[in-house]
């Protein structure tokens, strides 16, 4: 199975990455990606970028270097309704929307129903097409009714390789392989992430692909590992 776009990177405007979209873009190309999302924090996150950094993005080309640009965001998760750090209108702008709970930003804790139930309402927002690192043991989930809750809205749910690695959010192990095995058991959607926060990471999934190999998920679950699947899950036309 081969990544053919690496969905969930962060240049410097995230205030915690060190690499520019220009060169995020040249190491995909180099890792012989076809496409690379853009997807900086939203601007609730400490040190995160104004809301106008994602308006602005509408100058970033849709090529650079060969790679198709996909203008994003991770939008944090503010509170029980599902509500996001950037309005409506504003992500209808962009071309990927994934949303996660984030620590020192809207909903944090513990309590596993509340945050269950945050995360339904979010997959019901039609703009948000995956959720960012669900196996994050800070914010514990029902994984069950949570991979249900993505089959019936079509919302994929990341796996994340940065999580593997114990770069972040140690202890995601076992939850991603719960997360996946649900998903191949449901045939529920999977995007594979590298979460790079600087343009060596990018392209890096190896620990995903293992672990989704282990879960016996099936190919035509990954979003990203087909390109006209990524293009019709994300409603783009080449």
């Amino acid at each position: 199975m081969k990544i053919l776009a690496d969905m969930h990177t962060h240049t410097l405007a995230s205030g915690h990455a060190y690499s520019t979209i220009n060169e995020l873009a040249q190491a995909a190309a180099q890792a012989g990606l076809q496409g690379l999302a853009i997807t900086d924090h939203g601007p609730s996150l400490p040190g995160g970028p104004h809301r106008y950094h994602f308006n602005a993005m509408r100058f970033v080309p849709q090529r650079i270097g060969g790679v198709r640009i996909f203008r994003g965001v991770e939008a944090n998760i503010m509170d029980q309704q599902g509500t996001l750090d950037l309005e409506q209108p504003l992500l209808e702008e962009l071309d990927f929307v994934m949303a996660g709970f984030h620590e020192d930003c809207g909903i944090c804790g513990q309590d596993i129903d509340r945050n269950t139930r945050t995360l339904l309402a979010v997959m019901e927002n039609p703009r948000v097409k995956c959720i960012s690192h669900p196996g994050n043991p800070v914010f514990p989930l029902r994984y069950e009714e949570i991979v249900m809750g993505a089959l019936a809205t079509s919302t994929a749910l990341e796996i994340n390789n940065s999580s593997l690695m114990s770069v972040s959010r140690k202890g995601s192990v076992g939850n991603c392989s719960e997360i996946a095995r649900l998903c191949a058991q449901l045939g529920a959607p999977i995007m594979v992430g590298s979460d790079a926060h600087i343009a060596q990471g990018v392209g890096i999934f190896g620990d995903a692909l293992e672990l989704i190999a282990d879960a016996g998920v099936a190919e035509g679950q990954i979003i990203n590992a087909s390109w006209q699947r990524l293009l019709d899950f994300l409603e783009i036309e080449e």
